[in-house]
């Protein structure tokens, strides 16, 4: 039995590491973390290693839509 063809547009795929590293806020802002967690934090201090937890906003138009092209299915969810 031949397989029926699929009707209709294509899917797109995700670019994984853009879907790991930001996240869309409810009002459709796109967030990201901070960089320089890895390692070598021992003689921070504690303030800066807590500012280090909090998500950041994307700045730049530009960025955003490659972010949006990247990871297209990572919309507002609503």
């Amino acid at each position: 039995m031949p397989r029926k063809q699929k009707v209709g547009k294509f899917k797109l795929k995700t670019h994984k590491a853009t879907s790991k590293r930001f996240r869309v806020t409810g009002t459709g802002m796109v967030v990201r973390t901070r960089a320089g967690k890895g390692h070598l934090r021992r003689r921070t201090p504690k303030r800066t290693k807590q500012l280090f937890m909090e998500m950041v906003p994307v700045q730049g138009r530009g960025i955003v839509k490659r972010v949006q092209r990247l990871a297209p299915y990572m919309k507002k969810t609503s």
